[in-house]
């Protein structure tokens, strides 16, 4: 009787902390839970933790405080979050282009970008109301915006220890990628 279980290829090794990276829509809370869940351990969204915290949606922080407010908010979270021993960090979109993240991400644990072409982000970014960035958006211009913004955050998303191509990625081939970095 063959009853072998698919053995996690990260489960043998000190992974720590990893914090998922990547643009709006690529999938970083999706994934950081299906991995969190096949490494039996934490996963945080770092945007949900500002929302209980604050009070205030990420919507209603932007309205109240201006993006500056919010990217000064989102910089104390990241570096005074009490992160468990080994866990699985959703970041926000902007998160790792302001100050210093990046660096102290790197420093702290494991990186991954979750690269996606833009016109793929386009298709899974349908729902913007919640976006305060590309809330009165159209598709043209969504397009538009997005190529701006990956020309700039680039230099900040591919400073990460693992970069994978997040369209279709299944967890497995994720864990992979990131057991063969570490």
């Amino acid at each position: 009787m063959n009853t072998e279980i698919s053995h996690s290829p990260l489960a043998d090794l000190s992974v720590g902390v990893i914090f998922l990276i990547g643009y709006m829509g690529c999938g970083k809370s999706t994934k950081a839970k299906q991995l969190a869940h096949r490494l039996d351990c934490p996963v945080i969204d770092l945007d949900s933790e500002i929302v209980n915290k604050s009070g205030k949606t990420i919507a209603e922080f932007f309205t109240a405080f201006g993006e500056s407010g919010f990217r000064d908010y989102e910089r104390e979270m990241l570096k005074t979050f009490h992160y468990p021993e080994k866990c699985v960090v959703a970041t926000g979109g902007g998160l790792p282009c302001f100050f210093d993240n990046m660096e102290w991400m790197n420093a702290n644990g494991t990186t991954v970008y979750l690269q996606m072409e833009p016109a793929q982000l386009v298709s899974r970014l349908q729902n913007r109301q919640k976006r305060p960035l590309i809330k009165d958006l159209d598709d043209v211009q969504l397009l538009n915006f997005i190529n701006e913004k990956l020309d700039e955050r680039n230099p900040f998303y591919t400073q990460a220890k693992v970069i994978v191509n997040a369209f279709d990625l299944d967890v497995e081939t994720l864990e992979k990628a990131i057991a063969e970095a570490v």
